[in-house]
């Protein structure tokens, strides 16, 4: 039986059976989606625990997909299992409450002194804020990206670039407008990081590079990419925050 039949006869009867076929014939899709969040999240967690929250994903993503609407089913069924997958691992809270507060307290120290001087602080300034060497920031700052990252995908599943919210019949001319003005101030605020923060954003989610492969683009090691990557993700944080975009 063809995709698209399976699909016409899932929608008329949800018979558990077809849905079963329609999971196999979609797992390699949640395979694809493990291994690159694996990429960052396995000293945490195993390969196969990601495969089996992305499942879960991909079963919801069966339940709620309507055929009629005009949305590709992959694209509609990544969303929801990457979200599924970062949900889960919220919940195992495998950040330490003291690295939380490190992290809470770079980020505020990086609003207070862009507010007192204007633009984005260097390092060196922030370390000298924080009252910490620039080798326990920059470490701070690589232990915490996996953190960050999820805090700020959160964001975007559900109200950014990737929203689609298939619960509503239609979207309404506020929810056009609202995903229209996020994607565009997300993009303002990107273009306004720093280079190398610039580069490593761009090759990471739109190259979908691993960190070695960013390193080896910039000839740079994999920690430091780590640590370029979540000083640009605590940029694009604050500033959203300061637009009143993003809560922590």
């Amino acid at each position: 039986m063809k995709t698209d039949e399976l699909w016409r006869k899932y929608a008329r009867t949800k018979d558990r059976n077809i849905r079963q076929l329609l999971i196999e014939e979609y797992i390699g899709l949640v395979k694809i989606v493990a291994g690159r969040m694996y990429n960052f999240y396995g000293s945490k967690i195993e390969y196969e625990d990601l495969v089996g929250f992305g499942v879960m994903g991909l079963i919801d993503s069966i339940e709620r997909f309507d055929i009629s609407k005009n949305i590709k089913f992959e694209t509609y069924a990544q969303i929801r299992i990457k979200g599924t997958i970062i949900d889960n691992i919220r919940k195992l809270d495998w950040i330490p409450r003291t690295l939380r507060k490190k992290s809470k307290d770079i980020q505020n120290g990086m609003i207070s002194l862009e507010n007192k001087l204007g633009r984005t602080p260097t390092k060196e300034e922030l370390s000298d804020f924080l009252c910490i060497s620039v080798n326990e920031l920059e470490s701070i700052l690589a232990d915490t990206t996996n953190f960050n990252i999820a805090s700020l995908e959160d964001l975007l599943v559900n109200k950014g670039e990737y929203y689609i919210n298939n619960d509503k019949d239609i979207n309404t001319p506020e929810d056009i407008f609202e995903k229209k003005e996020i994607i565009e101030t997300l993009g303002r605020i990107i273009d306004e990081l720093k280079d190398n923060e610039k580069i490593v954003i761009s090759l990471y989610y739109y190259e979908e590079l691993t960190y070695k492969e960013i390193g080896h683009i910039m000839e740079l090691s994999e920690s430091r990419i780590s640590q370029i990557h979540s000083k640009a993700i605590l940029n694009i944080k604050n500033k959203l925050k300061k637009l009143g975009i993003y809560e922590n």
